[in-house]
């Protein structure tokens, strides 16, 4: 992959001049090598990466606790069924049906009817999985989904009805696939970032992990630092945070950049040379 660093606000007071990363992949690369490098699409066509701090589940540790087992039972008589992008008719009804929902969550003109149809038709949508009530044929919920089997999925958007808001569905949704995908030996599921306690529930799975810039952790204590560190306009950089180094690397930041640290351009040191 080639990357960009693309300049954000700077924090002069702070000695912080922000950078997001941008990733473009190259030839034989596929997106799977993206998202296991820490990065998420910022375009629909896949030909654009940032990098974010994001949620996966590592689907082979995964295995349901009770709280996901109850959440299951909510709307157990729901059936789930994945089709590939090119098996879903895009109608005016489901459109309508998103829509909807899209503008009782994220507020009015944020998804327009010409953007929430380009989510299902896209190439990050290669599948959709539909939930439906088998009796009544009433479809109660989709998942557009990015799917490189056997090694990813990547949960991108979903819609469902709010009339059964208080039946958990939702969670019902999420938990569901995350069972399925895991059952079916995908090695991962991607669920998107986390930057705030509202996105926590998230972590709710067994092989949960986070990317945190670093590396892949799988300390949901950490994860919650963070959240709670950015919510308090923290001064300075993380890995200046002296109890954030000692609590999740027992290291300064040089012996994080040692064992962890990326290197790329044209000068490397040489073997078992120091930082």
């Amino acid at each position: 992959m080639k990357l960009l660093f693309s300049e954000a606000l700077p924090d002069y007071e702070h000695y912080i001049f922000p950078y997001a990363i941008w990733a473009f992949p190259e030839a034989k690369e596929t997106p799977a090598d993206l998202f296991e490098a820490g990065f998420l699409p910022s375009t629909r066509e896949l030909n654009r990466f940032y990098l974010t701090r994001h949620i996966r589940v590592r689907l082979s540790g995964f295995t349901p606790s009770s709280e996901n087992r109850r959440v299951l039972r909510k709307c157990a008589h729901l059936r789930m069924r994945l089709v590939s992008q090119a098996d879903f008719e895009v109608t005016p009804a489901r459109m309508e049906f998103c829509h909807s929902y899209a503008h009782s969550r994220f507020g009015e003109g944020i998804m327009s009817m010409e953007r929430l149809e380009s989510l299902f038709t896209a190439p990050v949508a290669t599948h959709i999985m539909i939930f439906d009530d088998p009796e009544t044929g009433k479809e109660a919920g989709y998942v557009v989904l990015y799917v490189e089997s056997p090694r990813l999925a990547f949960y991108y958007y979903s819609f469902y009805d709010l009339g059964m808001f208080d039946r958990n569905l939702g969670l019902y949704i999420m938990t569901s696939v995350v069972k399925s995908f895991a059952e079916e030996g995908i090695g991962f599921l991607y669920l998107g970032t986390c930057y705030s306690d509202r996105a926590l529930y998230k972590t709710q799975f067994r092989g949960c992990e986070f990317f945190n810039g670093v590396r892949w952790s799988n300390e949901v204590r950490e994860l919650k630092y963070l959240v709670a560190r950015q919510g308090k306009a923290p001064e300075g950089h993380l890995l200046e945070d002296q109890h954030y180094l000692k609590s999740y690397y027992n290291a300064d930041a040089f012996g994080v950049a040692r064992e962890h640290g990326l290197r790329f351009g044209g000068v490397r040191p040489s073997p078992g040379a120091a930082l």
